[in-house]
């Protein structure tokens, strides 16, 4: 019995690196949709989007997004996706570290449709106790489109620890991306 004592305190030991989770006041299992908009030097589009995350492991979630938008002043419309892994580490009692990959999809018809990936680091944090807010540098790549560093910053008012707005933009040379909507975490 000791043995089997010993043998199960050295494996929750081990464990201990790994067991850390989210940060206080910060989830992974949440649910949004809402008005999404583009602006480029090119044109501007607006439509709507949807995302959400799922918390797989302490400090592994997945996530993907989805958003649909029009072309102003055109019949053209286009979908953009994007599926990934990330990774959380609490880097204090109310803020993360968190890094991201993924697999992205743009497709306009016509014979634009483009596969790409990306890369993403900051910190994501509980800023008060019904506002977090985030911070991300990135690096997206595609088969038909160069690579380009951007930024990512995001922000939620919650209303209960289940409802809020969240709001979010991404910064890339050239070309602004905008969403705003309704959250459900869980």
């Amino acid at each position: 019995m000791k043995k089997n004592t010993s043998v199960l305190a050295l494996a929750l030991l081990a464990t201990l690196p790994f067991a850390a989770s989210a940060a206080e006041g910060v989830s992974y299992n949440y649910v949004q949709g809402g008005y999404a908009a583009t602006d480029t030097d090119g044109g501007d589009a607006d439509g709507w989007g949807v995302d959400g995350s799922v918390a797989i492991a302490p400090n592994f979630h997945l996530f993907g997004s989805y958003s649909n938008q029009e072309i102003d002043r055109t019949p053209i419309d286009f979908d953009q996706w994007r599926v990934g892994v990330g990774y959380n580490r609490e880097i204090a009692p109310r803020a993360d570290l968190v890094t991201r990959v993924a697999y992205e999809k743009f497709d306009a018809g016509r014979g634009l449709d483009y596969d790409g990936w990306s890369a993403e680091v900051g910190v994501r944090g509980a800023l008060a106790r019904n506002f977090e807010g985030y911070a991300m540098a990135g690096y997206e790549d595609g088969d038909e489109y160069d690579g380009e560093f951007y930024g990512r910053l995001g922000a939620q008012v919650k209303f209960n620890p289940n409802w809020g707005v969240s709001g979010d933009v991404k910064f890339v040379d050239g070309d602004t991306q905008w969403f705003v909507g309704p959250r459900f975490t869980w």
